[in-house]
């Protein structure tokens, strides 16, 4: 089967397209003619071996988390989906043997994984993953949307709708709004809990699009104060839920301008790791701070539904054909688009 795969840790260069052989799937395993994979930072920070993600690379490794096609060969003690099924992954592996998958918790399963990073993914034209990960999509979505959708918008659902429980009549603060994770988290609060949203990002053209997608208030971080901003917008009384994909730069900004009783979910770092606590004000204001990573298979079903549904949607950039995921790659780190980037496989 032709293929993107890497051999070495390092730049987009090392991105080969070629052959490698089809994977086959074991007895409760499926194989998935890949039609749509969409790019994420983990692919970006994999393919470079940095923040935790070096590998030994014995053979040839392929990336891809988010992957969506159809469904040509199951194992022999597979029930739940069958050959055509049209399907998209849970890119969040896990063993569902565990206490905390036999109890509805699988987030934190001591041997989960991802798809494109433990195992091969999707930058290929067949992907092998269990087959409690595959999740039939409906006629009215298509791949590239499938593919475009677990990524961003499990850590959002998890974060503003099960863990924070975002309320009509409450302020959500979505950081960095052209991000896979800002377009989704925009919608999950305005479409589905139906809250104020405020976005931040960098240019008047983001703004628009940020707006278009349903930001009530978009602050440019480049020629306004955050932090102000925040103040003046919320009347002082601060943001209710913040989902915190970013790190640093926004934590700085942000963690002055809390409501009581706030709620501020993290799911990314991108911009730092450090922060400074002030451990006062989680008590006097009433505080949660709580981290995900992803979420759980049910998060995933909802967020089919209303893709299907239409009341969300995953916002592409830019599709490319397979032979480009150099390019998507480079594109990815220029950092110079709005939404997914998404290979498409013929």
């Amino acid at each position: 089967m032709k293929a993107v795969y890497f051999t070495e840790h390092g730049g987009p260069e090392v991105l080969q397209y070629g052959d490698l052989p089809e994977p086959i799937p074991s007895a409760n395993e499926v194989k998935i003619k890949v039609r749509a994979c969409a790019l994420n930072r983990l692919d970006v920070y994999t393919r470079a071996g940095v923040r935790g993600t070096k590998m030994d690379l014995k053979e040839p490794h392929v990336l891809g988390a988010d992957v969506s096609g159809e469904i040509v060969e199951v194992g022999s003690d597979v029930t739940k989906v069958s050959v055509g099924d049209r399907v998209v992954v849970n890119p969040r592996i896990t063993c569902m043997q565990c206490t905390y998958c036999q109890s509805n918790q699988s987030e934190y399963c001591d041997k989960a994984g991802m798809v494109g990073s433990g195992k091969r993914g999707g930058y290929a034209e067949f992907a092998v993953v269990p087959a409690s990960s595959a999740f039939p999509i409906p006629t009215s979505l298509s791949y590239v949307q499938a593919a475009s959708l677990p990524t961003v918008f499990m850590p959002s659902w998890n974060i503003l709708i099960r863990r924070s429980n975002l309320k009509p009549w409450e302020t959500a603060l979505v950081p960095s709004a052209s991000s896979g994770v800002g377009t989704a988290a925009i919608q999950v609060a305005k479409n589905v809990a139906k809250s104020t949203v405020i976005t931040t990002t960098s240019t008047p053209e983001k703004a628009n699009k940020a707006s278009a997608l349903g930001a009530d208030h978009v602050i440019n971080y480049k020629s306004e104060d955050v932090s102000a901003r925040l103040k003046e917008i919320t009347g002082g009384k601060g943001v209710d839920v913040v989902i915190d994909h970013v790190g640093t730069d926004i934590w700085n900004a942000a963690n002055r301008r809390l409501a009581k009783g706030a709620r501020y979910g993290i799911c990314g770092v991108t911009s730092g790791y450090k922060a400074e606590l002030q451990m006062g004000a989680m008590f006097t204001s009433h505080l949660t701070m709580f981290g995900v990573f992803m979420g759980r298979s049910e998060d995933l079903e909802q967020i089919i539904y209303h893709a299907g549904q239409g009341n969300i949607k995953g916002v592409v950039d830019s599709e490319y054909s397979l032979e480009d995921a150099r390019r998507a790659h480079e594109d990815m780190e220029g950092l110079d688009f709005f939404g997914k980037l998404v290979l498409t496989v013929d």
